[in-house]
């Protein structure tokens, strides 16, 4: 019986997070990111992550929740964190202000920004299946739970490519999503040239 439902979630999970990570991709495809649409998530196929996603998996939700709420902490969650640069808990450091003794979120680079928008968006699809709509996404951001730690200006950026998506839809919000990108890129070689 055991070997069994080990079996069926190993299955699942294995089914879910490969969706997810072939959605993050295709997204982030289609803003230009082509090198981080192929690596996307590539952590969550290691022992360490992916043995703890079978263990708690459920399927209506992300394993890591179940883990926490059944162990106090989520190892895979605290190995995925710390190899994942689109992830805002990756950019948590201390303060710099020597006065502010605590840790803040350091402003991330436009391209993971865009990349945690695809993130964000492909799991809202994957976990929400018919009931996702364009305001899904920009609707799980604005209860707060992902901005608590997010810098300003990464905060403002993802807010606005969600809440694009949430009020003109896919095409616009991916379109301007990879004009962004577009710039980004154009400001990175420019300062690369300069110096």
């Amino acid at each position: 019986m055991f070997f069994t439902k080990y079996l069926s979630n190993a299955y699942h999970h294995f089914r879910t997070i490969t969706r997810h990570k072939i959605e993050v991709g295709r997204l982030c495809f289609r803003c230009g990111l082509y090198s981080q649409g192929i690596r996307h998530d590539l952590s969550k196929y290691m022992p360490s992550e992916f043995l703890m996603g079978v263990k708690y998996y459920q399927g209506t939700r992300s394993p890591n929740d179940a883990e926490r709420e059944a162990k106090g902490v989520t190892t895979a969650w605290l190995h995925h964190k710390g190899r994942n640069k689109h992830h805002l808990e990756y950019w948590i450091d201390y303060s710099a202000d020597r006065n502010i003794k605590t840790m803040i979120g350091m402003k991330m680079p436009d391209n993971y920004i865009v990349e945690m928008f695809c993130d964000r968006v492909a799991a809202s699809k994957i976990y929400q299946g018919e009931n996702y709509t364009d305001r899904s996404a920009y609707d799980y951001f604005l209860k707060g739970r992902s901005k608590t730690m997010l810098h300003p200006y990464s905060a403002a950026k993802l807010e606005l490519l969600l809440k694009k998506l949430a009020e003109e839809g896919e095409d616009v919000a991916f379109a301007y999503a990879k004009k962004y990108v577009k710039a980004y890129r154009s400001y990175k070689l420019r300062k690369l040239l300069s110096s």
